[in-house]
């Protein structure tokens, strides 16, 4: 694999080996890397890597970064996209919006990269889109918020290997109104990712006969929260929580503190405990409370072949963690999100039969024609539908129950429960 990363300094080509060994693909990275030996006089094809290698999504950013390189390995041994080698080129985007955009701009200007890709954290996508589509960048985000998909961004903007918010409520609540309570109050960070969990789980819990009897929005600079949690109304039945960046595990701890043993019934995503070892001091209150997944931390009982062989890949064990330290945790359940959206910008470049930028327009209506994706190794999580006019996939979710400590799978969603109605139609968009 090549891979240059613009905001650090470059690996020696010893210390790549000794990254990708912990992945079990070494030997598989180089032997690729020496089939393309024929074909010098082709360029690579260049990857435009934003990764929030800093700021409050640096540890989605060192997990992503994992997963990509695992990725672009694989690819490059399978022989690469149409006979050439993939290079990432990373860019440190600070998680955020403005150097995103300045990010985006450089992969165009200077680093003279084919497509961009990566960004997960939304208000950093907003912040980059627009940039993208007036350069006719091609921009594969691997993030969660509704922006692709409700129209609000551009035809060069896709995210076809991870599901958004609002299909991933939509399917969560009528699990949560039956099983849980209905009477809920949110608590959620303060900017559009948080938004789009307010907007669009207040009206799939309604739908179920269900109310939000509050709404608690959390600056997403914050690092103490014990002062909001007075505001939650006694008769609350569920508590829907998701936080994200590096107060998380204080804020889990806190909302421990302040209940004791006598909280309502608990309901997370689990970006509230992403990288956060579940074994933590002060996390024992969330036995028997529930997390949706986009992707099990722990291995099920009913793993997949594909589910273990990814594992090995980006070097995490059955618990979730680094197979080189049990304490770094992994953000499991999106970072599939990289792996699974490279395979399909390798699908997409092959359809269009992309030869550089003057391709471009090509490969966005090559991705756009794709729609029913199979489980298999290129997509580990689970299969996918893609909806080329919405630019947006939806695959299957995941309800788990922390039992002795560990997150267990109580429901699977099929990808019907997680429709919902065309917001708009890039296609008929000019590029």
């Amino acid at each position: 694999m090549t891979k240059r990363d613009t905001s650090r300094p470059s690996l020696s080509r010893r210390g790549a080996l000794k990254t990708l060994g912990a992945t079990g693909l070494a030997a598989t990275a180089l032997s690729g890397l020496s089939g393309f030996a024929q074909a010098q006089s082709s360029a690579p094809i260049r990857i435009g890597f934003q990764v929030h290698r800093t700021g409050i999504g640096a540890a989605y950013g060192r997990w992503y970064d994992r997963s990509t390189t695992a990725a672009v390995a694989r690819i490059n041994e399978m022989g690469g996209i149409n006979g050439r080698p993939v290079e990432i080129v990373a860019e440190d985007d600070g998680t955020d919006p403005k150097r995103g955009a300045e990010v985006v701009e450089k992969f165009a200007t200077q680093h003279n990269c084919d497509i961009a890709f990566g960004t997960l954290f939304s208000h950093v996508v907003f912040g980059s889109a627009p940039r993208a589509g007036e350069l006719k960048m091609p921009y594969f985000v691997v993030s969660e918020g509704h922006h692709v998909a409700s129209g609000a961004l551009n035809r060069y903007t896709l995210q076809p290997g991870i599901t958004d918010v609002k299909s991933q409520v939509q399917a969560m609540a009528p699990y949560v109104a039956d099983n849980l309570g209905k009477k809920v109050t949110m608590i959620f960070p303060d900017f559009a990712f948080g938004h789009d969990h307010r907007d669009y789980f207040t009206a799939a819990i309604e739908a179920q006969g269900g109310e939000v009897l509050a709404h608690i929005a959390i600056p997403p600079s914050e690092t103490s929260f014990t002062k909001y949690f007075p505001q939650i109304p006694r008769e609350t039945e569920v508590i829907y929580h998701v936080m994200v960046g590096p107060a998380v595990l204080t804020f889990v701890k806190e909302m421990g503190e302040f209940f004791g043993p006598s909280s309502p019934e608990i309901f997370g995503f689990i970006d509230s405990l992403e990288a956060v070892d579940l074994a933590s001091p002060g996390l024992e209150f969330l036995e028997g409370s529930y997390f949706w997944e986009g992707n099990p931390r722990y291995a099920q009982a009913d793993q997949s072949e594909y589910d273990a062989a990814y594992r090995a890949a980006v070097g995490v064990d059955d618990n979730g963690a680094s197979v080189s330290d049990p304490k770094d945790v992994s953000t499991y359940s999106h970072m599939f999100g990289c792996w699974e959206t490279l395979n399909i910008v390798k699908r997409g470049m092959e359809a269009a039969g992309y030869q550089g930028p003057d391709d471009r327009a090509k490969l966005i209506e090559a991705v756009e024609a794709m729609s029913d994706m199979s489980h298999s190794l290129d997509h580990p999580q689970g299969a996918k539908r893609f909806n080329g006019k919405t630019h947006q996939t939806f695959g299957h979710q995941y309800i788990s129950k922390v039992e002795g400590g560990k997150l267990v799978v109580v429901h699977t969603t099929s990808i019907e429960d997680t429709l919902y109605e065309d917001e708009v139609d890039y296609t008929t968009q000019a590029f």
